[in-house]
């Protein structure tokens, strides 16, 4: 009996954890996507500054991170095609499978990694300096203020 009450307890838990993030995510859709055209202004001015953290600013490490899958992509086709004599496919194999498969995924998985947890850094760090309840007391809307331009940064 301890073992069903205790998978239904996981059950329960991950199942609010579940509701709180779509409340969180319609929330910040609706600040982003419908508000504005309610007369609410969204902050379109910290939602640039946040692309530009989310986009330009990984360049260089998404820059560096494709150029070596590249690497280790064209060495073991190199080693593959070799066998069949197809050596000179190697740079066209890559430079397609790189472009149209790898290279999206890749920027995706390094983009969501590296603004994630930047993200979930700073508005954590507001959250310990009780700078979010001050928002509330102000009677500012922390979805508004703070996860509406990251989202429309990330939609971007």
């Amino acid at each position: 009996m301890e073992f069903v009450s205790q998978l239904g307890s996981s059950t329960l838990d991950g199942l609010s954890y579940l509701g709180s993030l779509a409340s969180l995510g319609a929330r910040a859709a609706y600040y982003t996507l419908v508000a504005p055209f309610q007369g609410k202004p969204l902050r379109l001015q910290r939602a640039v500054s946040q692309a530009m953290d989310t986009g330009v600013r990984a360049l260089p490490i998404l820059s560096l991170i494709t150029f070596f899958i590249g690497l280790i992509l064209a060495l073991q086709a190199a080693y593959e095609l070799r066998r069949f004599g197809a050596i000179s496919a190697v740079a066209t194999a890559v430079a397609v499978s790189m472009s149209r498969e790898l290279g999206p995924l890749i920027t995706a998985i390094v983009v969501i990694g590296r603004s994630g947890s930047a993200f979930a850094a700073e508005i954590g760090t507001m959250k310990v300096s009780e700078e979010i309840d001050a928002l509330e007391t102000m009677a500012i809307s922390p979805i508004r203020f703070l996860v509406a331009p990251k989202f429309l940064a990330m939609m971007v």
